[in-house]
C-alpha cells in the first residue's frame, strides 16, 4: 500500500519547489480525490478517464465555485504526473478533462479616496495601531502578498534606500516603498515592536499581540476590521489592497512589465487583467463624467 499523502507531499516540495499554500491546497484536494476514488473501489492506478470527469462531477453537484473545480482538477493533474514521475504509470488519465470555461470576474479595487481613508484608521499611539498602519502602508506601497508581508523580517526592508527585498519561491525581488510608507514602517520598529516582540518572534518584522510571527488569518481579520471601520461597504481583503496598488500604478503611466516585475507575476497575462480594469475604469468615469454621455 502506497503511502501516497507523504509521497506527494514530497514530491510537491522537493521536485516542483511549491509554496507551502499550494502544497497544504493541492495535498487536500488529492486527499479528496482518493476519498472519491475509494468510494468507487477503485485505486489512482485504476482509475480512468471517467473516473476523473466522475469527480468534477461530483464537485458541480456540490456547488463548488469553477475557481475551486479548476483547482481541485490542477491538483489531480499534478497527482498523476507525480505518478508518473515515480514510474507507477505511464500517462496521465486527468490530461483529457476539460472544464467550460467560466465567465473571469475582474478583482475588487479600492479607489484612491477609500484607501486614505483605511490608511487613517489605525491608531499609532497604541502598538497594534502602529503595527497595523506600517503593514497597510506596506502593503499598498509594493503590491506584495498577505503570505510575503508576513513572512518579512526585519532585515527584509532597507529603510535608508527606501527598499523592501521580498524573498519568493523565484527568488528575491526589489520594490521601491514610498517615503510615508518608510516613516510608518521606521515608526513601527523603532517605538513599538520591542513592546510586543516575544521569545518566539525571533527576527519576523510583524508580530501579534503574543509575541510570534503574524498569520494570514490574522492579517485578514485586521484588514477587515479597518474596512467596516472606515465604513468601505466593498468586499475588501488583502489581495484587495494589491490589486488597487497594480491598478493605481497602471493609472499613472506605468507598464505592465514593471508592474509584473513588482508583484512577482511569473505570467504577465497575470498581470494583464488589470488594463482590462482599467479599460473598464476609463469606461465609467467617461459614462459618469461626459456631459454628453449622460443624455438619454
Amino acid at each position: 500500500m502506497y503511502d501516497y499523502y507523504s509521497m506527494f507531499g514530497d514530491y510537491l516540495t522537493k521536485q516542483k519547489t511549491s509554496s507551502a499554500n499550494t502544497r497544504e491546497s493541492y495535498l487536500r484536494d488529492a486527499t479528496n480525490f482518493l476519498g472519491y476514488l475509494s468510494e468507487l473501489d477503485v485505486t489512482p492506478l485504476q482509475a480512468d478517464e471517467r473516473d476523473i470527469q466522475g469527480y468534477v462531477d461530483r464537485l458541480h453537484d456540490l456547488n463548488r465555485s469553477p475557481t475551486t473545480i479548476s483547482r481541485n482538477l490542477a491538483s489531480v493533474r499534478s497527482f498523476y504526473k507525480f505518478l508518473i514521475y515515480r514510474g507507477l504509470l505511464d500517462q496521465n488519465p486527468a490530461k483529457g478533462i476539460k472544464l467550460d470555461k467560466a465567465e473571469k470576474k475582474l478583482p475588487q479595487v479600492l479607489q484612491g479616496d477609500e484607501i486614505e481613508l483605511l490608511l487613517s484608521k489605525p491608531d499609532i499611539t497604541e502598538p497594534k495601531g502602529c503595527r497595523d498602519k506600517a503593514m497597510l502602508e506596506l502593503l499598498y506601497a509594493t503590491g506584495i502578498r498577505a503570505s510575503e508581508l508576513i513572512n518579512l523580517d526585519v532585515n527584509d526592508i532597507n529603510l535608508r534606500s527606501g527598499v523592501l527585498y521580498c524573498r519568493g519561491n523565484k527568488g528575491v525581488r526589489s520594490i521601491p516603498v514610498y517615503p510615508s510608507a518608510i516613516v510608518a514602517v521606521s515608526d513601527y520598529i523603532y517605538r513599538m515592536r520591542s513592546l510586543i516582540i516575544g521569545p518566539d518572534g525571533g527576527d519576523a518584522l510583524f508580530v501579534n499581540l503574543n509575541g510570534g510571527r503574524l498569520t494570514r488569518q490574522g492579517f485578514w481579520k485586521i484588514v477587515k476590521s479597518y474596512a467596516t471601520e472606515a465604513g468601505i461597504t466593498k468586499e475588501i481583503t488583502p489581495h484587495t489592497i494589491r490589486h488597487s496598488f497594480a491598478l493605481h500604478l497602471l493609472e499613472n503611466g506605468a507598464s505592465v512589465k514593471d508592474i509584473q516585475t513588482m508583484m512577482g507575476h511569473a505570467d504577465i497575462s497575470s498581470t494583464q487583467v488589470y488594463v482590462q480594469l482599467l479599460d473598464n475604469h476609463v469606461r465609467q468615469v467617461y459614462q459618469d463624467c461626459h456631459p454628453k454621455a449622460k443624455l438619454g
